[in-house]
């Protein structure tokens, strides 16, 4: 099914609406004032159906001067352009302004039309497609297909549709997958259903009861219904226009310019760094922090264009730079924008969006240049090291896949590139870190261990998930390490590789001493404060850090807060266990109690010690084998 967008774009009063009512029998001017005053104010849609299925939207843009707002907002879903023109005027400065954007957005397909054609002879008719011809050379619009119509009459309407048709057919299909993210050109409430609002599906697919997200304002609701030209569906898909009926979400909350996504899936940013150029008909000097006004999809926001290349750029020229928000945007790398000058209010240039959530730059920084310069034209493997190394993370296909707006085709080839080269490590399945990230998160680790142990030298080690908090690093990663040797690991700690715990000849006596008062005792084992009074006032501080030394390094086991248990007793528990799943499939406690032969209460400690563990997992009343197997290390 092809799914794509068409949109017009002309001079006021050049015969764009009526062309669309030709074509679709649809009035795409719906507002009163526009009735009354003969012109588009706001966008019009319409859907364009061909005999054998083959269905497209139209929108129709405003072509007056005071609504060029309202055109940017139309022409950023846009997949084909009808540059329409009257052939009685030819081309005026909404033209020539309405193409530069329609390139500015990255539009790449269209055809021309010479609009009423009625009104001027053969002659004028030849002078205005030549003249025509001329004015899109060095455009997209350079060689496509140009058609003479007339509205009035239905000359070459025919020819028009077909001339569409083909294009609709060679279009390359929009992607599909990934998040949806729908930019809202119209926000309203309808009676009996409450707030609706429409826009282009640019990428993914919107399903009924469908959570969502509004960006950049952040309230949340759901997909109450979903409607494309009317009709409704289930599910819409990129290069759709929707209408998406929302439940838990007001009105007020809402405007034009926001955008519909999956919740989280956009993270809004007051800076850009992106790709700028300026239009070769702009005659004057951009300088560096002038004020701009940014249009990306239906948005619109007020800006500071920061240029990292210099002080100032001239018609026709492009640098990197770094556009400052006067309020947040969610975008994507790769979303193409236009900016106008606040006065006189024209258009200046546009570009594409290299970083959507970027640090603060310091103008002419060469390591600042180069990323930029990768995430422009880097080749699939260089953007994919650098967007890992850049997130500081592990990260999976799918992450990178949204990330870079690369498809896996092409994603693919390039990680198993550096994971040939050894520059990504694949620490999990699917799961992959840039060796340099890495290096980074080892060193890292290296220093917090050091330094716990030299806090703590009668430790065993740091519980691993303290060393995740203050590291950044996964579980992945720490088994990583440990298989390399970098660190480690006994049971829930983490030591350095050459770490060993040194006692004093009194330290080693009160470890015996507690060793042999807690060997064999079971549920009669006596609690920490039992322990300490055995010992002389002097020797307390001593056994405190004895008794830590022992639970660190898993000699000792607390089951609960006053309930010790030496590590022969629980390994004889954990065998206990682990031979009654040899020959069934649950335990019961009060069965788990009388393998034991001990109280109720102890057996529970035990098991709930176990379930804590992964050991067992518990189901009711009932216990199952876990995914760490009772015959191994707790």
């Amino acid at each position: 099914m092809i799914r794509a967008i068409i949109g017009t774009a002309g001079h006021v009063d050049h015969g764009k609406t009526c062309l669309i009512q030709a074509l679709t029998g649809v009035d795409a001017d719906r507002l009163p004032e526009e009735k009354a005053r003969g012109l588009t104010i706001e966008l019009g849609f319409a859907p364009l159906v061909f005999p054998d299925g083959l269905q497209a939207g139209i929108v129709d843009v405003p072509g007056h001067e005071r609504y060029i707002r309202h055109m940017l907002c139309g022409a950023a879903g846009m997949d084909i352009a009808l540059l329409a023109v009257a052939a009685d005027e030819g081309i005026m400065p909404q033209t020539a302004e309405h193409l530069d954007i329609l390139g500015l957005l990255g539009v790449r397909e269209g055809l021309l039309v010479l609009t009423k054609a009625d009104l001027v002879d053969a002659a004028g008719l030849d002078q205005a497609a030549q003249e025509l011809r001329r004015q899109v050379r060095g455009t997209f619009l350079e060689g496509k297909p140009l058609l003479t119509v007339s509205a009035r009459t239905g000359q070459g309407i025919p020819e028009l549709r077909e001339a569409l048709r083909r294009t609709l057919l060679a279009l390359p299909a929009r992607e599909a997958r990934g998040p949806f993210r729908l930019p809202m050109d119209r926000v309203f409430t309808l009676e009996g259903f409450g707030t609706v609002v429409t826009g282009t599906l640019l990428e993914g697919t919107i399903r009924r009861d469908d959570p969502v997200e509004i960006s950049p304002t952040g309230p949340r609701g759901r997909v109450r219904g979903l409607q494309v030209f009317g009709r409704e569906v289930e599910a819409a898909f990129a290069g759709q226009r929707v209408a998406v009926n929302l439940s838990g979400v007001k009105r007020e909350e809402l405007r034009r310019g926001n955008t519909l996504i999956p919740p989280g899936s956009l993270t809004p940013s007051l800076l850009l760094d992106v790709r700028l150029e300026l239009l070769a008909g702009f005659r004057d000097t951009l300088r560096s922090g002038t004020r701009v006004r940014l249009h990306h999809g239906a948005a619109a926001c007020l800006a500071r264009a920061a240029l990292l290349e210099g002080e100032r750029l001239s018609g026709g020229q492009g640098c990197y730079a770094q556009l400052r928000l006067e309020e947040p945007l969610a975008a994507r790398a790769g979303d193409r924008f236009v900016l106008r000058l606040l006065s006189p209010a024209r258009t200046l240039g546009g570009g594409v969006i290299l970083d959507p959530a970027p640090r603060r730059h310091r103008r002419g920084d060469p390591a600042v240049l180069e990323a930029l310069a990768v995430r422009e034209s880097g080749s699939p493997d260089r953007r994919l090291l650098q967007a890992m190394e850049e997130a500081g993370g592990e990260m999976d296909l799918r992450g990178l896949e949204s990330s870079l707006r690369l498809p896996e085709e092409v994603l693919a080839p390039a990680l198993a590139a550096l994971l040939e080269r050894g520059e990504v490590l694949e620490l999990a399945p699917g799961r992959y870190l840039p060796r340099s990230v890495r290096d980074r998160l080892q060193d890292r680790c290296r220093e917090v261990l050091a330094a716990y142990h030299r806090a703590n030298p009668l430790q065993a080690g740091i519980r691993e998930a303290e060393l995740r908090q203050r590291t950044g690093g996964s579980a992945a990663l720490l088994e990583h390490l440990a298989g390399e040797g970098a660190l480690r690991r006994t049971g829930d700690r983490c030591a350095l590789p050459d770490f060993c715990v040194r006692l004093t000849r009194r330290q080693e006596e009160i470890r015996r001493t507690i060793l042999g008062l807690c060997a064999g005792m079971g549920r009669h084992t006596p609690a920490p404060a039992a322990l300490a009074a055995k010992f002389p006032l002097r020797d307390r501080e001593d056994f405190r850090r004895v008794l830590e030394s022992l639970l660190s390094e898993g000699a000792l086991v607390l089951l609960a807060p006053e309930v010790l248990c030496p590590a022969g007793d629980l390994a004889a528990y954990r065998q206990a266990a682990a031979g009654w799943f040899a020959d069934h499939e649950t335990l019961t406690l009060a069965r788990f109690r009388d393998l034991l032969g001990t109280s109720r209460d102890y057996a529970l400690l035990v098991l709930e010690y176990f379930d804590r563990q992964g050991m067992t997992r518990r189901e009711g009343d009932l216990r199952r084998p876990g995914p760490v197997p009772l015959g191994g290390e707790p």
